[in-house]
């Protein structure tokens, strides 16, 4: 009864006109704005076993983790990218970067799904990379312009139509002529202040300088934050190239993000960077530097406006780090409290691979950030992926899930040891 009646209440705060007769026809999202239905029935349903799903463990077996730890198939999930997992326990959300959405159970709790289907099947998504949950129970999913709210996910999406309300616009989030192929997986989390954060890559290798202070303005090349009910927003970070996954300290409520860093420069520059935030409005350097301390060739010499906050972290180059997730579970040992994980993608501007990996970032009493592998092996001998993990995500019972968009696939990392 709570979780209708939150969905009732978002609909007084998202109101959708009724359509009158004679009026046009509503789209699909207009008429779930209005608890109608949308006539779709049909859903589309992921094979979970055979040949497929068995070349994927043959590949897991090669995967290198410390003493104690195994992964495992958790699922199989086409073009898999950022995860949410419902505050019940009951639905794990997975964005990808194509048209889908996908809804991950696991019926019998087992701890390997038996279901994946897509999720509100009768919207049409536009990269709708990243979805996050509230604690309670409220999915957004942020698309590359737009952003769009689900109250009660969880008990809706076992129908093919689900409460759904527009949160931030097209052409809202982003300016409709600054939309881009490139950089455009958004990533969404929800703050300890109960706003929701965004990140907002920008489209360049480089930013022209022109569009710097037009960018900064936007929060493009930034992470913005805004209510949940898509009021007060503002830019809270500046001065990033493309971050693709944040998360908050559970005990100092800090934002922590990952940032790629600049392609064509070097085998090993720029490094990739790991970074901290401790206050609303901080720099973090992009342009003026493509990663760690290194400068970029196109503004090389020029004073910068800002005062730069340094990485906490710096990772090797071009390996692309990219989702992350601070572990707050009770299953692995004491070390990893408050640890830092996250998925390196692996890049494709660099002689020899690196990357394609899982990291873990420990982080001592005085907040120095040291990062090293944790999972590793999805390069094989010949330098060829055999899988690109893109995000992290903590389940109720402390094992973590990791996406990878190359397999299609999420794993399950659970530790066994002493």
């Amino acid at each position: 009864m709570k979780t209708i009646l939150s969905a009732i209440s978002v609909a007084v705060l998202f109101p959708a006109p009724l359509f009158a007769q004679g009026a046009d026809v509503p789209s699909n999202l207009e008429r779930l704005s209005n608890f109608q239905t949308t006539g779709v029935t049909d859903f589309t349903y992921v094979e979970q076993g055979g040949d497929y799903a068995a070349g994927i463990r043959r590949t897991l077996e090669r995967i290198t983790l410390p003493a104690g730890f195994k992964i495992e198939l958790y699922a199989v999930v086409p073009d898999a990218r950022h995860i949410a997992i419902g505050p019940q326990g009951v639905v794990t959300i997975v964005g990808t970067r194509k048209e889908k959405v996908w809804s991950v159970t696991d019926r019998n709790k087992d701890r390997v799904a038996d279901e994946v289907k897509d999720f509100a099947p009768s919207l049409q998504f536009t990269v709708p990379n990243g979805p996050c949950f509230s604690k309670d129970g409220f999915l957004y999913i942020a698309e590359q312009n737009r952003v769009l709210l689900f109250p009660a996910a969880e008990y809706f999406y076992e129908g093919p139509d689900v409460a759904a309300f527009t949160l931030v616009a097209k052409g809202d989030l982003i300016p409709e002529n600054e939309e881009s192929y490139n950089h455009t997986s958004r990533v969404c989390k929800i703050g300890p202040d109960g706003m929701i954060y965004i990140s907002m890559g920008q489209p360049f290798n480089v930013t022209p300088a022109d569009k710097v202070e037009m960018y900064r303005t936007l929060g493009i090349g930034g992470i913005i934050r805004m209510k949940l009910d898509g009021t007060g927003r503002e830019v809270y970070t500046t001065g990033i190239r493309n971050s693709v996954g944040h998360d908050f300290h559970p005990e100092t409520g800090e934002l922590w993000f990952t940032d790629n860093q600049v392609d064509g420069m070097g085998d090993d520059i720029p490094p990739g960077e790991i970074n901290r935030q401790t206050t609303a409005g901080q720099h973090f350097g992009f342009p003026w530097y493509g990663g760690g301390s290194v400068r970029t060739n196109e503004f090389e010499g020029e004073d910068i406006p800002f005062d730069v906050t340094a990485p906490a972290s710096e990772t090797v180059a071009h390996a692309a780090d990219l989702g992350m997730t601070f572990y707050t579970g009770k299953m692995f040992p004491a070390k990893y409290k408050n640890a830092i994980f996250s998925a390196q993608h692996g890049s494709w501007n660099r002689t020899t691979p690196v990357g394609a990996r899982v990291m873990v970032t420990f982080i001592d009493d005085e907040g120095t950030a040291t990062t090293q592998p944790f999972a590793e092996g999805w390069i094989d001998e010949n330098g060829e992926y055999l899988g690109r993990p893109v995000d992290v995500a903590q389940m109720h019972d402390g094992s973590i899930l990791v996406s990878d968009d190359l397999a299609g696939a999420l794993y399950r990392i659970s530790y066994g040891g002493n």
